[in-house]
């Protein structure tokens, strides 16, 4: 039978047994969050077009500023996580935030009133994102970083397949009442925040990892290195391939999928990408980092394929399918390799500037996309984003050349 470091049932169970109760903590803050925000951005996408009338320029529009307001908190929460020596408060901070932007989207009668929403929402995902993943780091053991941070957004994915799936329940019981499950969205990021405030504990700063001075000066910046900025590279460029998920939800349902369980597509979605984010991070850690993103990269191509291609709805729920098992493979390394490439007093810095990048990648490729859609169709969205995919797979081969030891496991 194999030990502890095997990779049968033993090593699983004992490798998550070592994993920290505050990171698994976090990771059930992350699922109910989730469970929250999902069960509202299921449906949003078809809500605005079809209840509130906007375009899909107007969808593009909403899911790009979303992830460009949330990318540029990044930068600044990160870099005040480094400066004063503590991540948990903005933590808080930003789940607060996001908690109290869910009763305004019940509440909305236009489509300013959602983007108002979606701002607060994605100011507090803003807050919290990068010192929260630099406490994931701090807390993790050093071999056991690709199954940690893994083990994370396996959490937090399967809280995107939970909220659409209470939503699904919920607009069948409520006969398409979307004002319902708006409201019921709201109980589970209040359980969340008490959540982190209770079972999260921040752990004392080594003095190699003491709080920067000016973590967003030019000399700070500095420190992050060649292989860091490769990294930020390689995910922007794969950004521009990856836009707003609500693009998923209307293919769907252009293809047929009925609004009822418009959900579908984000139960399906992260139901592969909980599946494979913790064994990606398991494989990272024992193998080769490169490799698992790589694979990542090819299956975004794929799914791109499918659903610029496929001419029914089984064939545009197989290339969910893939999206969502590419998430799962590249999410999580991503977040893995900025732990790799950074020094520990400037890791809240580093994860706010590769989410401004990522969130930059993010707003033109949701406008472009947008744009795409209403003037040749999806076809040409997705083309053009399994093109985009396949220039960023060569680009990781470069930076595979370049540093090498990116591919390498990390050991004590």
């Amino acid at each position: 039978m194999p030990d502890s470091k095997g990779g049968g049932p033993i090593g699983t169970i004992a490798r998550l047994r070592a994993i920290p109760s505050s990171i698994w903590a976090l990771g059930f803050v992350s699922m109910l969050m989730d469970v929250s925000s999902e069960s509202i951005h299921a449906l949003l996408p078809i809500y605005l077009v079809t209840v509130l009338g906007a375009s899909m320029q107007t969808v593009g529009l909403i899911e790009g500023v979303a992830g460009a307001t949330a990318s540029v908190a990044r930068v600044f929460s990160g870099a005040l996580s480094d400066w004063i020596g503590k991540r948990k408060l903005l933590v808080v901070l930003g789940y607060g935030l996001a908690a109290l932007s869910k009763p305004i989207f019940p509440l909305a009668n236009s489509v300013a009133w959602v983007l108002f929403a979606r701002f607060v929402d994605r100011i507090g995902k803003g807050v919290r994102d990068a010192p929260r993943d630099a406490l994931v780091a701090d807390l993790s053991p050093v071999e056991l970083r690709g199954a940690s941070i893994g083990l994370r957004k396996s959490l937090d994915t399967a809280g995107g397949f939970i909220g659409p799936g209470l939503a699904i329940l919920l607009m069948w019981l409520t006969a398409d009442n979307y004002h319902v499950v708006f409201w019921v969205a709201v109980v589970p990021a209040l359980v969340a925040l008490v959540l982190l405030l209770t079972a999260v504990r921040e752990p004392d700063r080594p003095k190699a990892g003491q709080a920067a001075r000016f973590p967003l000066s030019l000399a700070a910046i500095r420190q992050l290195g060649l292989p860091y900025w490769l990294v930020v590279g390689l995910a922007s460029v794969f950004g521009l391939a990856s836009f707003s998920e609500a693009f998923l939800i209307l293919r769907a349902q252009g293809a047929g999928l009925p609004v009822v369980i418009a959900p579908l597509v984000f139960v399906v979605m992260n139901v592969v990408s909980t599946g494979a984010a913790y064994p990606a991070g398991v494989l990272s850690d024992r193998y080769n980092r490169l490799v698992v993103l790589g694979s990542g990269f090819a299956v975004l191509i794929a799914a791109d394929l499918v659903l610029a291609f496929a001419n029914g709805l089984p064939g545009v729920m197989i290339g969910i399918a893939l999206w969502g098992l590419q998430a799962g493979l590249t999410a999580g390394l991503f977040s893995t390799l900025v732990a790799d490439t950074s020094p520990t007093e400037l890791r809240g810095t580093a994860y706010g500037l590769f989410n401004l990048a990522n969130g930059a990648a993010l707003l033109v490729a949701s406008l472009a996309a947008g744009g795409l859609w209403d003037r040749l169709g999806p076809g040409a969205t997705f083309g053009v984003g399994a093109g985009l995919a396949l220039i960023a797979l060569c680009g990781l081969l470069a930076v595979g050349r370049l540093v090498p030891w990116l591919a390498q496991p990390i050991r004590k």
